[in-house]
């Protein structure tokens, strides 16, 4: 093997290799010295980073059984670099000659290691007249093209196949540092949102599948699409056709995969056309323009909504400072309000933070585009909004989100019909009006003027029902419609405290060889927070406490206590005197100036919130007006005494269908017409 063919690698890629974390190789190297296999010797110093020789560190992992990968020795290559990239070269330009190589082979599926480099490029030219995305890349290779063809065979026999060779490469650019390549990645869970939505929209236009990205370069979106879609399912792409290294690479990857596609003109001003049912996928800043600022990216969205019709889709991802967030500059906000104007944003989606992997701290957003509904009045039109900041992008979180976006594209009447978890739907004249998040809530467009006689009648239809069942154990109440907009605006835990309406109370830090589950003060934990009713009692003697614990608090009653891990969860403690067990917590509401605050309805509110929302300073907390305040406690209090009449009724039930069965079963019982008693035996000499 010439020195041009060896691999080489980093102590990264060696822990990559051996499925590893990177301190696991630094001490295998250290403690294998001076032992019968020592770690190998550094074979390159590039930069002041030492490089090993790839087959050498395959096989020392194969003698010494270390990792956990038993196939290192045939997955070497798939993790390493060549020894030298062509002269002048940069690593980036590698990569982009390996994967035009891998291209080349999937097309012919010839060895081309054993090819001269005038063999290679008059292969090239035959699979790629036009030069639209490999010829350029391997004539820059100059004479090291051979060896990095013998490289690219390599791979391919250490990935079983070409396109699983081109995705090994492109896996590698995070750990190479390639921020040309990196800087704009998605998650794959960012990219799965985005593909299962732009699949489901395309189902809905009918026909074979077109989808186009007319960015400079997008094939993480594309590929989604590919792998949404299911194996064999016929799409076609359409890509932009610009000339730069993003998208030739989006060429590459799609013919090594054998993806039908072709191409956008894209103008210099940034104008397209497309034509057809067709759904768009983009991501701005795209690859190819890692540095587009607001402006930018609104344009190119501006440019994409002026070439669209009613029968085309469009889901567009972008940092949600950009798309729903504030402040955002007077030109900028202004070009982003005429966008919303043109009525074909139908969904705005707010995404949680990690998505992007360069920038895991700035949240993502997504618009949906579709149908204008120029029919509809300026007034009337609406625009559904969701906010998963605090939600984990779970497989049930993605089904549930792409189906409200599907749904978003209907009709009022549609629309409508449609049970929305995440979304609501908002007239859009009240986010063009609203000075905070487009993805925030707007109770004034979004809840029905109907809503308060709606649920009065609901209320007065469940009383009815109860007292039929239990007459004598179900009180009497009466509601009235309210207009929603009086009601007092909810506030964040943290405004509560710094007004002095909430205290908050740490919980106390108890060691578990202290509790005791017989007798002494209840213990109240994140436990008895989640499964109030089933969780075993605990204790800890009053005694022990204030020895051991002399800094410990007891509950008073009607405080709230909370905890945030392993979810939200909260329980009012009518009775108090509990000790609460960190990492649970306690919300005193001041008796004397409660802001509105109802400790029933406070631990509702924290009992509603997302799994994932751990952020209780900004827990938003709905407020009562003073005159409602005692008759909902006294009312709540009444329905938590008959549900728990109801709880204890029930288990008796249980017990007896337990007993029943059991006794039936087992022969100890026999079952009779309740009807029927048997008749007593009469005693001698009785009249």
């Amino acid at each position: 093997m010439t020195q041009a063919e060896a691999l080489r690698m980093t102590l990264s890629d060696v822990a990559a290799l051996a499925h590893v974390q990177r301190p696991v190789v630094s001490m295998w190297r250290k403690r294998s010295t001076g032992s019968a296999h020592p770690f190998p010797e550094p074979a390159a110093l590039e930069g002041g980073r030492e490089l090993f020789d790839g087959d050498q560190v395959a096989s020392w992992l194969d003698a010494t059984g270390r990792g956990n990968n038993p196939d290192a020795v045939k997955d070497a290559a798939a993790f390493a670099r060549m020894a030298a990239t062509p002269p002048g070269g940069v690593e980036g330009n590698t990569l982009a000659a390996l994967t035009a190589l891998l291209t080349l082979k999937a097309m012919t599926g010839i060895e081309i290691g054993a090819l001269g480099p005038d063999d290679l490029l008059d292969l090239a030219d035959e699979c790629d007249p036009d030069d639209l995305f490999l010829y350029s890349e391997l004539e820059a290779q100059g004479a090291s093209l051979a060896s990095t063809a013998a490289f690219a065979d390599r791979l391919v026999d250490s990935a079983y196949n070409a396109p699983a060779a081109f995705e090994q490469l492109l896996a590698a650019r995070f750990r190479a540092g390639l921020r040309e390549y990196s800087d704009t990645a998605l998650t794959d869970s960012a990219v799965g949102l985005i593909s299962a939505a732009a699949v489901e929209l395309a189902a809905t236009l009918g026909g074979h599948p077109v989808f186009a990205d007319s960015t400079r370069g997008g094939s993480d979106l594309l590929m989604g699409v590919v792998h949404a879609s299911g194996e064999g399912a016929p799409v076609t792409f359409l890509t932009a056709d610009h000339d730069g290294g993003a998208a030739r690479l989006v060429r590459r990857r799609l013919r090594v995969h054998g993806v039908d596609s072709g191409q956008i003109r894209v103008e210099a001003s940034g104008e397209f056309d497309v034509h057809g049912a067709v759904v768009h996928v983009a991501q701005y800043p795209s690859p190819g323009e890692p540095g587009m600022d607001a402006p930018q990216i609104l344009a190119a969205v501006e440019q994409l909504i002026l070439q669209m019709d009613d029968h085309q889709r469009a889901v567009v991802i972008a940092p949600a400072r950009v798309l729903c967030d504030v402040p955002l500059t007077a030109a900028a906000a202004g070009v982003r309000s005429g966008l919303l104007r043109t009525g074909r944003v139908r969904a705005i989606v707010r995404l949680p933070q990690g998505l992007l992997r360069s920038k895991p701290r700035e949240a993502q957003a997504l618009w949906v585009l579709g149908p204008s509904f120029a029919e509809v009045p300026i007034a009337e039109r609406w625009t559904m909004v969701a906010d998963l900041s605090a939600q984990e992008l779970t497989e049930d979180v993605k089904q549930d989100v792409v189906s409200d976006v599907v749904a978003s594209m209907g009709d009022r009447a549609t629309v409508r019909a449609h049970s929305f978890r995440f979304a609501r739907l908002v007239q859009t004249r009240l986010l063009l009006a609203s000075r905070k998040s487009l993805a925030v809530a707007h109770p004034s467009g979004s809840t029905p003027a109907s809503g308060g006689a709606e649920a009065t009648l609901r209320v007065e239809e469940l009383v009815r029902l109860l007292r039929d069942e239990v007459p004598e154990r179900s009180g009497h109440v009466a509601v009235l419609p309210e207009d929603p907009s009086r009601k007092a605006p909810p506030t964040s835990v943290q405004e509560l405290i710094a007004a002095g309406t909430l205290k908050y109370i740490k919980g106390n830090r108890l060691e578990d060889a202290d509790l005791t589950s017989t007798e002494g003060t209840r213990i109240l934990g994140p436990a008895e927070l989640i499964d109030a009713h089933s969780a075993p009692t605990r204790h800890v003697g009053l005694l022990d406490l204030a020895a051991n614990y002399p800094a410990s608090r007891l509950t008073e009653p009607g405080d709230v206590v909370f905890c945030t891990s392993p979810k939200p969860a909260a329980m009012v403690d009518v009775e108090g005197g509990s000790a609460v067990v960190f990492p649970a917590r306690v919300l005193r509401i001041d008796a004397g100036d409660p802001g509105g605050l109802v400790a029933d309805v406070v631990a509702a509110d924290i009992n509603k919130l997302p799994v994932a929302d751990k952020s209780w300073r900004q827990w938003r907390l709905r407020r009562v007006p003073d005159a409602q305040r005692k008759k909902l406690a006294d009312y709540f209090a009444r329905l938590q005494h008959e549900q728990q009449q109801a709880r204890e009724r029930l288990k008796r039930l249980e017990e007896l269908a337990t007993l029943i069965t059991d006794g039936v079963a087992g022969g100890s019982l026999t079952l009779t017409d309740p009807s029927t008693k048997l008749a007593e035996p009469q005693t001698e000499g009785t009249q």
